[in-house]
């Protein structure tokens, strides 16, 4: 399994667009409510199979001649692809010992053809549906909005009712699933 380090650098909603909708005119609660946010991307982002916010991410795969997808979609560039030897310092790759390309679904592809001392290289790239919140589709931001009133007012529940059934409504045709 290829490892994958990305951080979103913002969230998909803004925090007083959740507020908003919760009717909160405090600050005593955004820290809270900032987190929320952060969780309920994260869960979008997972239940989706795409990244919503453009951000670089690095990922490290086995050197191999078959096209090997990258984890996160939609890919918008592959900038760089690092040989990892053995043992020794990383280098780049030669332009001429690798192919990429980036289908029309926004999955990206590497393969290495002429890996000298690599053994795995490190593939960095951009993903994302968009640079802001306003590249988010409106049911995915909705939903994210819902989810996060979800969680702030089930916080102190004894019991877990699970999310609202409008979360999954909202992200259901947005939904991209992989066979592996």
């Amino acid at each position: 399994m290829a490892a994958v380090e990305d951080v979103p650098a913002a969230t998909a909603v803004a925090l007083d667009t959740v507020k908003a909708d919760l009717r909160i005119a405090t600050d005593e609660d955004d820290a809270l409510l900032a987190g929320l946010i952060r969780t309920a991307t994260g869960v979008c982002e997972r239940f989706v199979g795409r990244a919503l916010l453009l951000r670089d991410a690095e990922e490290t795969i086995p050197v191999s001649s078959e096209w090997r997808r990258l984890t996160l979609t939609p890919v918008a560039a592959i900038t760089g692809i690092t040989g990892l030897p053995e043992t020794g310092d990383p280098f780049a790759l030669p332009i001429d010992s690798y192919a990429i390309d980036i289908d029309s679904n926004g999955d990206g592809w590497v393969r290495v053809t002429a890996a000298g001392q690599a053994r795995r290289v490190t593939v960095a790239y951009r993903a994302g549906m968009g640079p802001d919140w306003n590249a988010v589709p409106e049911p995915l931001r909705q939903g994210i909005v819902r989810l996060v009133a979800h969680l702030f007012t089930e916080r102190d529940a004894d019991e877990t009712a699970g999310p609202p059934a409008a979360v999954v409504a909202l992200w259901r045709p947005w939904r991209r699933m992989r066979l592996q």
